[in-house]
Order: structure tokens, then sequence, then C-alpha cells
């Protein structure tokens, strides 16, 4: 079969060979080889290798866009470009991927995409050997050596590497949120952003991790996660060489040096690394709360605490721990119980050196040094260590039970107390005696019970020295002392030392 594509190339270049139909054509190429860029722009001096290449790039600094789209009437400075840009309207995809079928508008998009199969990064940095898939991508990491930023935001000024991030950044000011959710009807800024919250409708996470094969929804994410299991720490700041996860810790981090507190209430006068952090603490004297949920008109002052509540009725608990799986509705309890299994301490006493998992539990131990409590009850001035100790205290006075059993209803002032009462209805007794085998419903029970084989008694009278294995049993012993009873009977007005004693007494009442 004869060959219809066959053309007389009578031209050849003497390095590499190549024919040319046109003289012209062979004396384009020769200064690939040479590296000759004879035609130059008169306005930045920038060369090229032909006059086509010039007259192209003349019209970034003219403006000129002598290529429009028949259907939308958009500009463009290339004919290339606008062929291309005319299949979005027509969905034409002519070049296709033959290893997983995806297509693309053009030639050069499925070059970049088949690198992801092959794993191909042609284009390395000079400076510390990062290679990209493409030459873009490239030119953009070169601006984090050099710090060159060469889009600038003309409202504020502020500078961007690239143009994307400047286009987005722009319509903070405009007010402008062009893609919007098919689902939900939220708008976003960015593209990249409305897919990811895209995920959250679909549950895709499709960056997983390597190790355990954990998924997230962004690659960002992937890349902290994955550093939870190597250990890596790529930023250190200069001033002390503490290492970081993220950029943005290591920023604000540096703030401690630098005292850089530019952010100040002008009420109290306290300052802020973060103007966001600012305005979240005027909302403490304004009383502002800006953000309610739709499911119980709860109030909130950051969004961010409004997304956590939200998960209390939604029972969405994102965060898994690595190691037993547990999960958790914010990020930052993850992180504190994830020290159960690695045994990080990270808060030391600086009077007795005990070290602690939690800075809210090493300040509340600081108080047993100093004696304070802070937290005092209203109604009764009764002092304590904890707030939480006091919230449960107040509960007293009020006589509120805000956790009840949905088997049979029974109330109580602590969720531990339902916790523990929830066991009678389904027999679990997860603490167990290593002696004798003998299993309990609470800790505390299974603590009293081991004190019958060690025979401990922790617990002394401070007036006759007789010691108890029970705090409870110490207390009710030192009735004896104070002649304290505080069980009275309704019925007669007889008062005992135990509630024992009055249950006992009140059956003398209602015998027939």
């Amino acid at each position: 079969m004869p060959n219809f594509n066959m053309e007389k190339k009578a031209f050849c270049c003497n390095i590499c060979g190549r024919g040319f139909s046109q003289e012209a054509k062979l004396k384009e190429h020769v200064p690939i080889h040479t590296g000759e860029k004879p035609y130059s722009c008169d306005v930045c001096g920038k060369s090229y290798t032909t006059e086509q290449n010039l007259t192209i790039h003349i019209r970034s600094h003219s403006g000129e866009k002598p290529y429009s789209c028949d259907v939308c009437g958009m500009p463009f400075a290339l004919l290339s470009t606008m062929k291309k840009h005319i299949k979005t309207h027509t969905g034409e995809k002519p070049y296709s991927c033959e290893i997983c079928s995806k297509s693309f508008l053009g030639k050069g998009n499925l070059k970049i995409h088949i690198r992801t199969h092959t794993g191909e990064k042609p284009y390395s940095c000079e400076l510390c050997g990062k290679s990209y898939t493409t030459k873009e991508n490239l030119t953009i990491h070169i601006r984090s050596h050099s710090g060159e930023k060469p889009y600038s935001c003309d409202v504020c000024g502020i500078s961007f590497a690239l143009l994307s991030t400047i286009k987005n950044h722009i319509r903070i000011h405009t007010g402008e949120k062009p893609y919007s959710c098919e689902i939900c009807s939220k708008s976003f800024l960015a593209k990249g952003t409305l897919k990811i919250h895209i995920r959250s409708h679909t549950g895709e996470k499709p960056y997983s991790c390597d190790i355990c094969g954990k998924s997230y929804t962004t690659k960002q994410n992937l890349i902290i996660h994955v550093q939870s299991h190597t250990g890596e720490k790529p930023y250190s700041c200069d001033m002390c060489g503490e290492s970081f996860t993220q950029m943005a810790s290591m920023q604000e981090h540096i703030r401690i040096h630098t005292e850089e507190n530019q952010y100040i209430c002008e009420i109290c006068g306290k300052s802020f690394l973060e103007k966001g952090n600012l305005k979240i603490h005027i909302q403490s004297h304004t009383g502002e709360k800006p953000y309610s949920c739709d499911v119980c008109g709860k109030l909130f002052t950051t969004k961010q605490n409004l997304t956590i509540h939200t998960r209390s009725h939604s029972g969405e608990k994102p965060y898994s721990c690595d190691v037993c799986r547990m999960s958790f509705a914010e990020m930052s309890i993850m992180k504190k119980h994830s020290r159960i299994h690695t045994g990080e301490k990270p808060y030391s006493c600086g009077v007795c050196g005990l070290s602690f998992a939690l800075l809210s539990t090493m300040k509340n131990h600081v108080r047993t040094h100093t004696g304070e409590k802070p937290h005092t009850c209203e109604i009764c001035s009764k002092s304590f260590f904890e707030k939480n100790n006091l919230k449960i205290h107040v509960r007293t006075h009020t006589g509120k039970k805000p956790h009840s059993c949905n088997v049979c209803g029974a109330s109580f002032s602590q969720k531990s107390g339902l916790t523990t009462h929830i066991r009678i209805h389904t027999g679990e007794k997860p603490y167990s005696c290593v002696v004798c085998g003998e299993s309990y419903t609470t800790k505390q029970n299974l603590t009293n019970h081991i004190r019958s084989h060690t025979g401990e008694k922790p617990y002394f009278c401070d007036v006759c020295g007789a010691s108890f294995t029970r705090m409870a049993s110490m207390k009710i012993h030192r009735r004896t002392h104070t002649g304290e009873k505080p069980y009275d009977c309704e019925v007669c007005a007889s008062s005992f030392a135990q509630k024992s004693s009055l249950t006992r007494h009140m059956k003398m009442h209602t015998w027939p």
C-alpha cells in the first residue's frame, strides 16, 4: 500500500539529521543546537529562537489577543490556546491515555498525564535536586528558593508566587465565589476548594497511606499523616533548632523569639500573634456569638467550635488513632489520646518534677503545691482546683442531672455516673482482679478490692489514727468523733451518721 504521508525533505540538519521540506524551517531548527536566540524583545530584552515566538511574547506586553472564540467571544493571544478552548464547548477530548483511558483536550496534557503512570519527572531543581513532571511546576518550585513573587494584588499590594493564587486572593476583595456545590449550594473562592468540599458529601478519600492504609480527602493531610510514621519534621527554627511538621506551625513558633505580637486588644491590652485570634478574643468582651447550631440553636464564637459541636448531633468522629483505631470528634483530643500509647508526658511540674500528658492536668497538679483553688461556688463559697469539679458541685445545689439512661430513665449529675450505671443493664464488668479474677463495674471498686489482698489501708483518721481501705469508710468513722449526723428522717426528725442507717430506719415508718 502506498504511503500518502511521505513527503520529500530536501533540507537536513547536519547535527541531528532531522529533515525539513523548507530551508526556513531548517534555519529555525538549528538554533536549538547552537543556543542562538537572534530575536530580542525591545521591552524586556528576552530572546527567542524564532521571530514567531518573539511576536507571541510581545503580546504579553501589549495585551493583544487577536484570536476570539466564536461561541463565547473570549480572546486569546495564541491560536493553539483558542483551539483548545473551543473544545470546552464541544466536549471534545481527542487524546486518550492507553493505560487508563482518561481523555484530554491537548496532546501536551496527555503527555504530562502519562507521567503519573511511568513516574517520570524530567525537570529537576539544580539547587535541591527535587524533580517535577512539568516545567511549569519546576519554575514555581524554584521560586521557593529565590523568594520571587511576581504577581501582586492591585488592591492591597500582597505578592504571590502563583498566578492562580493571586486570582483566588483578589476574590477576597471582590467577594466573588464563583464555584458552587450542586449538592448544598455552598460557594467557594477556588475550584480546588470546591473539589475538596464535594468529598465531604461523597465520602471520597483518594489519598491513601502506603504504611497503614488510612485515607484522606487532601494530599496535604496525607503528607502530614505520613510524618507521624516517619517522624519527619522538615521545618526547623533557625533560632532554637526546634522542628515542625508544618510550615505554618514553624512560622507561628518564630514569633515567640521575635515577640511579634502585633495584634493588640484595645479594651484590655492583651496581644495576639494572629489577627483571627484577636477577633475571637474581642468577642469575650462583646459577648458576640455569631455562629448558631441549626439543630439545637446553641451559639458559638468561632466557626470551628460550631463545627466541633455539630458532631455531637451527627456522631461524626473524623480523627482516628493510628494504634487502636479509636475515633474522636476533635484533632486535639486524638493527639492527647495518642500519648496513652507513646507514653509521652511533655508537661513537667516545676516544683516536684512530676510529668503529665496534658497541660491542664499539670496546671491542676501545681495547685496542690500552691493550695490555690481558683474556682469558687457562688452559692456556698466552696472552692475547687478544677473548673469541671465546680460545675459538677453546682449540680448539688440545682439538682440538675443532665445525663439520662436510655434504658430506665435514671438521671445522673456526672457522665461517669451514667457510664457506670449502664453496666447494671449490660452486666459489663470491665475491671478484673489479677489475683482472684473477680470483676467489677468501676475501677475504684477494683482498687478497693485489691486492698483486701494487699492489706493496704491508705486513709487515716486524723483524730485517733485508725486506718481504712476506703475514703468513704474513713469519713463515716470521723463522724463518731464529730457527732455529725447528716442524714435526717423527714417523718420523725431522727438523724443518722450513715445513709444505710437512715434507710433501715425508714422501714419502721413504712411497716403496717
